[in-house]
């Protein structure tokens, strides 16, 4: 880990609306994975973010724009998430990924082949069609046309813009965490 874990008390007048702000955010949106500390400190993306305001302040407005009100299912948020964090080997969104999805009813089997960079032959057509398109926006290039109807097809347009945003935001998430190699909680 690059960089020590900041403690709420040593917070800047610049950190703690921020901080404030992302505590309620992660407690609403962000459950089922260690992401705070007992004392209230904040782990995972959120410590980095939270040290640099001037970036961190606007890709956390991202990240809540990207969490509020979902048209696309749960699941099918998990595995664009995952095909992400898996193309960038990012340790910690697969550890706390891995987990949402597993309460969001994707299988053991499903989420293995995902994070070893393999798609699934059991998925749902709307699975299938979220890991195509993550799996072909993080690979560069502008997506295939026939990948980008069918997230149309199935989503409708603002869906596919939805899954769009999406990959890109958990690209920033990934970078984040291996820019200052934030571990996965013990």
């Amino acid at each position: 880990m690059r960089l020590p874990i900041l403690d709420p008390k040593d917070l800047t007048d610049e950190q703690k609306p921020l901080y404030a702000d992302m505590q309620a955010g992660i407690k609403d949106h962000f459950k089922g994975f260690v992401n705070m500390r007992e004392d209230g400190a904040l782990l995972g993306p959120w410590n980095p973010w939270i040290r640099e305001p001037r970036f961190g302040k606007p890709v956390w407005e991202l990240v809540k724009a990207i969490a509020s009100n979902p048209l696309l299912p749960a699941p099918v948020r998990e595995v664009a998430i995952l095909v992400t964090g898996s193309h960038f080997r990012s340790g910690y969104e697969l550890y706390a990924h891995v987990l949402v999805a597993e309460q969001r009813g994707l299988s053991d089997e499903k989420l293995a082949t995902i994070v070893a960079g393999q798609r699934p032959v059991d998925l749902t057509r709307q699975e299938a069609v979220a890991y195509d398109m993550a799996s072909a926006l993080v690979s560069g290039g502008v997506l295939p046309e026939l990948t980008y109807r069918a997230a149309v097809k199935e989503f409708g347009e603002h869906g596919a813009a939805e899954l769009s945003y999406l990959v890109g935001i958990y690209c920033m998430v990934s970078v984040t965490l291996n820019t200052f190699d934030v571990p996965v909680p013990d």
